[in-house]
């Protein structure tokens, strides 16, 4: 059964699905943002919706207060990370953030698919940039949940320069976020899955690992590294791509990002263009996870996201070898209350 805080999104979401999808979120980045900015709002929300205790995760060398945390999309520029953290996951995944601003794709970019609970985005990276985040980040003082950014190349950087953009990238953000995901996986900006083949991620890889072991001598601590993966890579594809994770030393990968698979879609909006999220992805994204595990034996952490909308989903995946999950989308369609709900499912 829902909770209070269940049923009063339920009249809020109402209202929220009236809107056009982007200019939705936008409100409720703002609400998130107000929330953030006014500590005693925010330990108001706090006491109301987060946890109120949860199991730590260890994993690529960082505590996590629990398992849930926030996938990269919601808070693309740092806005509202803050009041974010107040619903109490347990990492929030900022981004993903790009060298310089770029507006994205043109709209209407962003599709709900109600009855499905699932979303199409075709976003394409809208960034305000690594200097806007990173002023975001600016100041961020102990305590409080494990911060990631997740990390994209310029539309217009060709692949042979993608490293470049992924390096500088990596040393705006190390000294600023306790890990840093690479984005090879989106479906909305051109040529960037090709990334994913060997003969691009090795040597990607090999660069940004060696940046890695730069950048933590210099801070005098470990900087995570993680890669974010596509749910659509064959089944043929998964033992040389995890065999190239692996060696490179990549410290985690997460699985998925959204798919441009419509398998079983009846809603007519599924013909949109884009990435898939949410409920229609949750099987595809948890065999997906089960597949990398058993390839990667325990060599490197597996985040895992798409379709998580409550503690079932949450729990397949951790069942399929995942250490921590992710949301988005869940938020979306159940509300600030689905923190809680999963952590509580998963028990103490």
């Amino acid at each position: 059964m829902r909770d209070d805080a269940g049923v009063a999104y339920g009249f809020l979401r109402t209202i929220l699905f009236r809107l056009e999808p982007e200019r939705a979120h936008a409100l409720s980045l703002a609400l998130l943002r107000v929330v953030g900015a006014l500590p005693p709002l925010r330990w108001a929300v706090s006491g109301r919706l987060a946890p109120r205790a949860g199991r730590p995760v260890e994993a690529f060398g960082l505590r996590f207060s629990n398992a849930v945390g926030l996938a990269a999309g919601y808070d693309k520029d740092g806005l509202a990370w803050r009041g974010l953290a107040a619903l109490g996951f347990g990492h929030v995944e900022l981004g993903t953030v790009t060298p310089l601003p770029q507006p994205g794709n043109p709209r209407p970019r962003l599709f709900r698919l109600a009855a499905e609970r699932s979303l199409i985005n075709r976003l394409g990276f809208p960034s305000r940039g690594a200097d806007f985040v990173a002023r975001r980040l600016a100041g961020r003082g102990p305590g409080g949940p494990v911060v990631g950014v997740n990390l994209g190349k310029q539309r217009g950087t060709p692949l042979e320069r993608a490293a470049d953009d992924y390096a500088a990238l990596m040393d705006r953000f190390a000294p600023l976020a306790d890990y840093l995901a690479v984005n090879v996986s989106s479906p909305n900006t051109p040529g960037l899955r090709r990334l994913q083949e060997r003969e691009w991620l090795a040597p990607l890889l090999s660069r940004l690992t060696g940046r890695r072991a730069e950048l933590s001598a210099r801070l005098g601590r470990p900087v995570p590294l993680l890669l974010k993966l596509s749910p659509d890579l064959a089944e043929a594809e998964l033992d040389s791509l995890v065999e190239t994770i692996a060696a490179a030393g990549v410290d985690g990968v997460i699985a998925t990002n959204t798919t441009t698979s419509r398998a079983g879609l009846a809603d007519p909006t599924g013909s949109e263009p884009g990435g898939l999220s949410g409920a229609a992805l949750a099987e595809r994204s948890t065999r997906f996870v089960g597949a990398v595990s058993r390839r990667a034996g325990g060599r490197f952490a597996i985040v895992a996201c798409g379709g998580v909308m409550g503690p079932e989903d949450a729990r397949a995946k951790l069942a399929a070898g995942a250490a921590l999950v992710q949301v988005y989308t869940g938020l979306v369609f159940e509300g600030p209350g689905l923190v809680r709900r999963i952590v509580g499912g998963l028990g103490p």
